[in-house]
C-alpha cells in the first residue's frame, strides 16, 4: 500500500468544485449560504461536500478573507456542567454554519473588561460573540461593545423580552422556581428553605423572586431565616443547609438554586442522618448530571442549556450574514422534573396519651 493510500489527503475546496463542476467561488457562496447560487447547484454542491465529508477550516478562510468566520463565546460560571452545555450548544451552530469557535474564559467583575473583549476581537479576527451570564448582564459591557463595533448576541435570565434593542435569548427561571415552590407547596411543605446561588448571577435573583411569589400566592408567609446567601457550589450547598437544619424550627424541604447546591443539601442532610425524602425534600435547578447522579434523583427545572445557547449563536450569525431574515429575540422556560427527592410531608406523631 502506498504512503498516498495510507494517509488519504483531506478534500479541499477546490476538490469540491471540481467534482460538482463548479468554481470556487460558487463553493464558497454555499457554504456561506448566500443566496445568489441557483438550488439545483446547491443541492449539487452541498452532496458533493456530504460525499466527501469536506469540513471548511474557519481559521483558514480568515485568514484569507475580508469577512471573518470565528466567533468567541465569553463566560465566567464555576459550574463546568453548565459551562460544557453552553460550549456544546454553541459549538453544534458553528458546525452547522461552516464558523469557528473561541473560547474565552474572563473575570465578569473586571472593570477592563470591555477593553479586554474588544483586543480580543481584534487580535482573533472573531465575527462576533456570544456573551454568558453575568458578563450578558452588565448593560455598562454590552453598549461598550456596541460602540467597539463589536457583534454580540445575550443569553440572560428575564422573566420577558428585555426589549432594550440588544439581540439575547433570554431564560425565564422565576416561572420555573415558582413551579418548583409550587410543587413543594402542594406536597404539605409550608417551611421551605432557600439557598441563593451568587447575587451577581440575575438568574439566581429571578428564582428567589419566583419561590417568593408562589409563597406569598399560597398565603405562606415568608421566613427570612429560611433564606441562606452562597454561590452556584456543592460546598454553599452543604454549609447552607448545615444552617437551615441546625435552626430550631428546620425546613422540611429545600430549594436550591442550582443541582451542585441541592446535591451540596443532599450530602448534609445525609452527614446528619436523615432520610431524603422522607425527613427532607429537596429540590435543584438545570437538571444537571447532578441531578440524575444524586441518590435519591433529584427534583429540578430541566434547562435546555446546550439548545439556548445554540439558539443564540445562530442568531448572531444570521445577525452577521445580514440576510434580510435577523432572528427575533427568543425566551425559554425550564420544566419541572419531579424525582425521587421531594414527598409529601411526613406526618407529626402525636405524644403518647394525646387525644
Amino acid at each position: 500500500m502506498s504512503e498516498e493510500q495510507a494517509s488519504p489527503r483531506k478534500p479541499t475546496i477546490r476538490t469540491v468544485a471540481e467534482r460538482a463542476g463548479v468554481s470556487l467561488k460558487t463553493v464558497s457562496r454555499v457554504i456561506n449560504n448566500e443566496p445568489s447560487v441557483l438550488p439545483a447547484t446547491r443541492a449539487r454542491v452541498l452532496q458533493t461536500i456530504a460525499d466527501l465529508d469536506y469540513e471548511p477550516d474557519p481559521s483558514a478562510r480568515n485568514l484569507r478573507s475580508s469577512s471573518a468566520y470565528v466567533i468567541g463565546l465569553v463566560y465566567d460560571n464555576p459550574n463546568p456542567y453548565h459551562i460544557i452545555g453552553l460550549q456544546n450548544g454553541v459549538l453544534s451552530a458553528c458546525r452547522e454554519t461552516g464558523f469557528g469557535l473561541q473560547i474565552h474564559p474572563c473575570d465578569a467583575t473586571s472593570p477592563l473588561l470591555a477593553d479586554e473583549l474588544v483586543e480580543m476581537v481584534q487580535r482573533s479576527r472573531l465575527a462576533g460573540l456570544v456573551l454568558t451570564a453575568p458578563i450578558s448582564e452588565r448593560p455598562e459591557l454590552i453598549e461598550a461593545l456596541e460602540q467597539a463595533g463589536v457583534r454580540a448576541t445575550r443569553i440572560i435570565a428575564a422573566a420577558e423580552d428585555p426589549g432594550d434593542g440588544h439581540p439575547c435569548v433570554y431564560v425565564d427561571d422565576r416561572d420555573a422556581a415558582y413551579e418548583i415552590t409550587e410543587h413543594l407547596v402542594q406536597l404539605g411543605h409550608q417551611r421551605i428553605g432557600f439557598l441563593w446561588g451568587g447575587q451577581e448571577h440575575r438568574s439566581s435573583s429571578e428564582r428567589y423572586l419566583g419561590y417568593e411569589q408562589a409563597l406569598k400566592d399560597y398565603g405562606i408567609t415568608l421566613d427570612k431565616h429560611l433564606v441562606i446567601p452562597g454561590d452556584y457550589t456543592f460546598d454553599d450547598g452543604f454549609r447552607g443547609a448545615r444552617r437551615l437544619l441546625a435552626l430550631r424550627d428546620p425546613p422540611t424541604a429545600i430549594f436550591g438554586s442550582n443541582d451542585e447546591i441541592a446535591a451540596g443539601v443532599l450530602a448534609a442532610a445525609k452527614s446528619a442522618g436523615m432520610n431524603v425524602p422522607y425527613d427532607l425534600s429537596i429540590a435543584g435547578f438545570e437538571d444537571s448530571p447532578f441531578s440524575k447522579q444524586s441518590w435519591p434523583a433529584l427534583t429540578t427545572a430541566k434547562q435546555a442549556t446546550e439548545e439556548i445557547a445554540r439558539h443564540a449563536a445562530r442568531m448572531l450569525i444570521a445577525g452577521l450574514r445580514q440576510d434580510g431574515t435577523a432572528a427575533h429575540n427568543q425566551g425559554f422556560v425550564p420544566q419541572l422534573v419531579v424525582r425521587g427527592s421531594t414527598a409529601p410531608v411526613r406526618p407529626r406523631t402525636q405524644p403518647a396519651g394525646d387525644a
